[in-house]
């Protein structure tokens, strides 16, 4: 499903020149100090909790807890269950990886989503009790969006279905033994190939059921088109909802799905919802006499936050419950009793977990919610609610210091990088008041260095979150750890466009993107100088997707800056929008028309025409198989800048993608340190690193 947001943002150093990443330590002699400062190498030794699942009767919880492989050079996914009496916590004991843990209605069995090393992943169900386990399909592809009958006895499944590519023509016969060219490749989609995921093979997402004690799964729905989950049962079994596009034009109107109900016995759809819009996220109420789900009217403004709604079961009573909240809503859950509904959103940079009655009464549960990622403090965590109400939430008690751990209540149930970390000496995170010249407040943070000392000035970093509609909150970042490290103080903000403040603060920038945010980004550099932290002749900028789109626009208005690094940058929205994966997305969110109707309206907002203004030293940082800002507007920035003679560099980093731009530990480290490395090159203070 296409999203409101463009998501500008989720082995060797890319450029051996500049900078290597660290090597992992050796064991120290007798007479050596380890070191307390973070480093590359601490990447591999981190671990993130995420998806916390409560037992419907509150007594385990299972989670899915990510840990760096240094042989294998990239974070590995476990299963691991909590006693949440006792805080005692197991590994679910599988080989390969495992995700997505879901348990049985009764609590007995946990389903969930393993790979063995090299296999495809398949749905297993674990009896928790006796530790027993059984592989319940043989997939060709990942199943998703697991969801259980309430009499436990079926599971529901997204599954990809091939189909047959679109073929023009044929090659001569081929004689045997010869050894011939590729055939042909025919592209006739209007999406065609998607960030992370490569050139999309043929075939569409359809639902599946299988029984729960395995078996042959049996194929729910047809046709060339998507369905999306979550999955979700009627009491009685018969029926399930769900979410598709099933427009006859779904592919240049991806942003219009609607609520089905699905005949499980015959496979007939019937449609709940319709509008303009997304419809999504739907869920059935305990009794079954309600469906709870997300969505908006889609008036193509740049940004459209999610809002929850609940209907009958049959379509009928449509209402919006949160409409005097204005934030986005995400997760919803049924409390036990069907009289009220869990959701979590971001307010002010803080994720919260409200309780939501069906008279629209919203009662906030927990708040400080933390998850998602490690590089960079974007807003995330995940909740569930068991029988009883306890609420099993990822969250961060730190300040920003540490990574998300698993909390039951006020309880926190996991300490996952105490041992590491406690022998650090991390970056203090600190909020910083910034009042942006039109007198409105910008939400931003200091991360002051290790060996900080109060009344000196430090090079400053400032670095900008992508999006443009996301948010940064007060959580941990690897990225801004390791500056911070290095002796940089590093600045990041929730400049006007950010989410969490409301639409209208949001909305500041549709159309109109980059515009008055670079004036937010100044008065927040401005903000950290008069608080005496940031050195003024030692200020560097950097930041990805969005960010990246910042920081060049940032190098083409001032000279302030004495170096800067855009990650994965759009420099010329025509060039873009014609070449990003989610095809139509730029020119339909983002501007009144198409490029070749306006030109100078993509021209005018692209970094690439402020080219001829900048003297700023900018190394350029993209991943090799990005597609959704193509490696080709990196290039596009690095070859302007060498034509005009400002020092630069092109670095990427092989095999990444977009989302997955720092998915490597060793990337990621590798990554920072070059930035730091291009820094270090232009600093002036008398801490300058050599």
């Amino acid at each position: 499903m296409l999203r409101q947001t463009l998501a500008l943002l989720l082995v060797s150093a890319p450029v051996p020149v500049l900078a290597q990443a660290a090597p992992v330590a050796a064991p120290a002699s007798a007479g050596d100090q380890p070191s307390r400062l973070f480093a590359g190498a601490d990447l591999f030794g981190l671990e993130l909790a995420g998806d916390p699942q409560i037992s419907p009767d509150g007594t385990r919880v299972a989670y899915v807890r990510k840990s760096g492989d240094v042989m294998a050079d990239k974070m590995r996914a476990a299963i691991w269950l909590i006693d949440v009496k006792t805080g005692e916590q197991v590994p679910l004991g599988a080989s390969g990886s495992q995700v997505s843990p879901v348990w049985s209605p009764d609590g007995k069995r946990l389903a969930y989503v393993g790979a063995e090393e090299g296999g495809a992943p398949q749905l297993y169900v674990r009896w928790v009790e006796s530790g027993a386990a059984a592989r319940i399909t043989g997939l060709p592809d990942a199943p998703s969006s697991i969801a259980w009958s309430r009499d436990g006895r079926q599971i529901a499944y997204v599954m990809r279905v091939p189909g047959e590519a679109t073929k023009l023509g044929a090659a001569p016969p081929k004689p045997e033994g010869a050894k011939w060219a590729e055939p042909l490749e025919v592209i006739d989609r209007v999406t065609y190939r998607a960030d992370g995921g490569g050139y999309l093979q043929p075939g569409f997402d359809q639902a599946f059921v299988v029984s729960a004690d395995g078996g042959a799964p049996r194929q729910l729905t047809f046709g060339k088109f998507d369905v999306s989950g979550p999955l979700s049962f009627t009491p009685d079994g018969r029926t399930l909802v769900l979410a598709s596009n099933r427009r006859a034009d779904w592919e240049r109107e991806p942003n219009d799905s609607e609520i089905f109900a699905l005949d499980v016995a015959s496979g007939a759809l019937m449609q709940l919802t319709k509008r303009y819009g997304p419809d999504h996220g739907a869920v059935v109420s305990p009794d079954g006499s309600r469906i709870a789900f997300l969505g908006y009217d889609d008036t193509r403004l740049s940004y459209q936050p999610d809002a929850l709604y609940v209907m009958d079961r049959s379509g009928a009573n449509v209402r919006e419950l949160t409409a005097g909240l204005d934030r986005s809503i995400e997760d919803v859950q049924w409390a036990a009793d069907g009289r009220s509904v869990y959701v979590s959103y971001d307010d002010a940079a803080v994720r919260k977990v409200a309780r939501v009655d069906l008279a629209g009464k919203l009662t906030v549960m927990a708040e400080g919610l933390a998850g998602g990622g490690l590089d960079r403090p974007y807003t995330g965590g995940s909740f569930s609610v068991s029988k009883g109400g306890q609420l099993a939430y990822t969250g961060d008690a730190s300040g920003g210091a540490r990574p998300a751990d698993v909390f039951v209540g006020k309880r926190q149930l996991t300490r996952l990088n105490e041992t590491l970390l406690a022998g650090k000496a991390m970056g203090r995170v600190q909020p910083l008041d910034v009042t942006a010249s039109d007198g409105r407040k910008i939400g931003a943070w200091l991360v002051l260095p290790p060996t900080y000392q109060p009344g000196t000035r430090v090079p400053l970093v400032l670095e900008i979150h992508g999006g443009p509609h996301s948010a940064y909150a007060q959580v941990f970042s690897s990225d801004d750890q390791l500056y911070a490290a290095h002796g940089y103080a590093v600045l990041y903000t929730n400049p006007r466009g950010s989410t969490s403040y409301g639409s209208d603060f949001a909305n500041l920038i549709d159309k109109n993107y980059p515009s008055d945010d670079y004036g937010d980004l100044m008065s927040a550099v401005d903000a950290a100088i008069a608080k005496g932290v940031a050195d003024p002749d030692n200020l560097f900028v950097t930041g990805g997707s969005g960010g990246g789109v910042l920081t060049s626009w940032i190098v083409g208005k001032t000279d302030r800056f004495r170096a800067a690094a855009t990650q994965k940058p759009v420099i010329n929205w025509i060039s873009e929008a014609l070449t990003m994966d989610a095809a139509g997305f730029t020119s339909r969110y983002w501007f009144n028309k198409q490029p070749w109707e306006d030109p100078m309206a993509y021209w005018n907002r692209s970094p690439l025409s402020l080219v001829g203004n900048v003297k700023t030293p900018t190394m350029v940082v993209v991943g090799s198989e990005d597609f959704r800002t193509p490696v080709s507007e990196s290039e596009q920035y690095y070859a302007a800048l060498q034509i005009r003679g400002v020092p630069t560099a092109l670095v990427k980093v092989p095999g990444a993608s977009h989302g997955g731009f720092t998915a490597r530990p060793s990337q990621s480290a590798a990554k920072a340190s070059a930035i730091l490395a291009w820094f270090d090159k232009y600093r002036t203070d008398a801490g300058k690193q050599k």
